[in-house]
């Protein structure tokens, strides 16, 4: 940290004010850019803890996807098979012909899951072998389009099962919910906030509520001028009675104002980005209660990418499945998120459907024009077929859908953790991030505080809570009279080579920076705490002198 007499770091008081305004993601790269300068001047690391992308992956789902490509290759030449060309794999005795691929290759990788997770769908979702087989082998050779273009058939099913056993704590709901592959949770944010707004459910200039702080991405699509809605912010600014530090949930109050009909839309990432932290089971049911009894209007848009790291984890999805477009992302699980694999799911039964039957006969007329061509009773199609045919512009509906070898992995990914009786991926992804969380606080040298609800796939630190707890309000005032919240940022990045981001840019407390957790090799997060320590240790040092003697 610098003084504002004698700054310590290149970056000037007025630049910060200036950088404010940018996204944390884009105000990265000016850091990144400083902290490189500083490697290159010294024999540090830098350790680029502003990044989600985690330094794992899931193997055996691959070895799974990679040995079903060289069986799908030799079906393909035995239908045709000449110098560099083959032909379609063919549907008829399919599974078989894998089963006997198996038996000849004991010791081939992903072989032991391929059939597991065969026998789980023939078993659990009483799949015909050579139907899902098919659908296995000719989407992974990608040869055709996608069909039905929502998503597969077979792998819209095994979704299903992998969302209920994740997302909903394996509760078994009435009905179901339709799910559309695409590619990753950034296209389901553009494909929701698109269709919501042609269709007519939302319109620009509306009230929403975010649900803060949030991924910075659904804050700044709200300003775009297309939307431009007015934003309600429902804080997670609890703090604990014992200590005074965040808890990042919701208070009561905060749910409460979602009780004002004007608010069309609500918001939520859950576990919540940057603070990582599930909504507790009460503020699920006090938003329910608020549904069911004051607002069964009331648009939800959950996005659940994280839940998979909190044991038994809630989705808003199986509160209020029918108010409620759910979204889900496999990218930090599985580390793939270059796969670009996502999903959008809506319960059958849902409330986007029913305001589509009341709309005004104006709108009406307006998308029965617009989905003419897909249909003889445009009226009738659902809102998330709605929604396939937006992704492309609606005349190339027919072209649409997630890619099919996406698809197949997609599939596996699901299979693998379902066949997962006992959760041994899943404890090992979890162990890994709740381990460097416990080194980053140990870093620190500060105990952490147990939280059942917290997913641990970032650390949201409050530097300000922090120091009025250690040091006392003066100091807190000192603070804010002599410094500015980026000094932190900037000093880690000029001093040490370390770049983390702000947590005001996320809608969280002007003195926050988030840590990711998921992307630096485990003896990074003990460093990283000293670092955070010795910078604001500047800060306290300067405020010490200045005390009379």
């Amino acid at each position: 940290m610098a003084t504002a007499t004698k700054r310590r770091i290149s970056v000037t008081l007025e630049q910060q004010k200036e950088l404010e305004q940018l996204s944390p993601f884009e105000l990265k790269d000016k850091l990144i850019q400083l902290a490189n300068i500083s490697s290159r001047q010294s024999s540090q690391t830098m350790l680029n803890a502003g990044r989600g992308n985690p330094n794992w992956i899931a193997t055996t789902p691959r070895e799974a996807f990679f040995t079903l490509g060289l069986f799908a290759i030799q079906e393909s030449k035995r239908v045709w098979n000449q110098l560099d060309l083959g032909g379609m794999p063919q549907r008829e005795g399919i599974a078989k012909r894998l089963a006997a691929f198996i038996y000849d290759n004991p010791s081939m990788a992903g072989l032991a899951m391929i059939r597991a997770a065969i026998e789980f769908a023939d078993r659990e979702l009483q799949f015909d072998p050579d139907a899902f087989v098919y659908e296995l082998i000719d989407g992974i050779i990608g040869d055709q389009y996608p069909y039905p273009d929502r998503m597969l058939v077979h792998a819209e099913r095994v979704v299903q099962e992998y969302l209920a056993k994740e997302m909903c704590g394996a509760r078994v709901l009435p009905g179901k919910f339709n799910v559309f592959a695409v590619e990753g949770g950034t296209a389901a944010m553009c494909y929701i906030f698109d269709s919501l707004m042609v269709n007519h459910l939302l319109h620009r200039g509306d009230r929403v509520a975010l649900a803060v702080p949030m991924f910075t991405p659904y804050i700044e699509i709200c300003h775009l001028d297309r939307f431009n809605f007015e934003i309600v912010e429902v804080t997670a600014d609890e703090v604990a009675a014992t200590d005074g530090r965040h808890t990042w949930q919701y208070p009561d109050a905060e749910i409460d104002k979602l009780k004002d009909p004007s608010i069309r839309a609500l918001f939520v990432v859950n576990p919540s980005n940057p603070p990582s932290v599930a909504m507790r089971l009460s503020s699920i049911k006090r938003l329910k209660d608020v549904i069911q009894n004051e607002r069964p209007d009331l648009i939800v848009v959950t996005d659940d990418v994280y839940g998979t790291f909190v044991p038994g984890f809630n989705s808003l999805m199986a509160e209020v499945p029918h108010n409620t477009i759910g979204v889900y992302s496999f990218s930090k699980y599985f580390g793939c998120t270059g796969w670009r694999l996502g999903v959008v799911a809506i319960h059958e039964d849902n409330i986007f459907d029913r305001a589509l039957s009341v709309l005004p006969q104006i709108f009406k007329k307006e998308l029965n024009t617009r989905y003419g061509s897909l249909t003889l009773h445009p009226e009738e199609l659902k809102f998330i077929d709605r929604m396939v045919a937006d992704s492309r512009c609606v005349a190339l509906n027919h072209t649409a859908g997630l890619s099919l070898p996406q698809q197949v992995q997609m599939t596996l990914f699901c299979l693998f953790a379902l066949v997962d009786k006992t959760d041994r991926y899943k404890k090992l992804t979890t162990e890994i991030v709740q381990r460097r969380l416990n080194a980053l606080w140990e870093g620190m040298k500060l105990p952490l505080p147990a939280d059942p609800m917290r997913c641990g796939y970032y650390a949201t630190l409050d530097l300000m809570i922090w120091a009025e707890k250690t040091h006392g309000p003066a100091f807190v005032e000192f603070l804010k009279k002599n410094y500015h919240p980026f000094d932190v940022l900037f000093g880690l990045a000029e001093k040490y080579s370390t770049v983390l981001l702000n947590g005001s840019g996320f809608a969280g407390p002007d003195w926050s920076v988030r840590v990711s957790l998921a992307n630096l090799p485990d003896e990074a997060y003990s460093t990283i705490g000293e670092q955070l320590t010795e910078v604001v240790q500047v800060a306290v040092t300067a405020w010490k002198a200045q005390q009379p003697a």
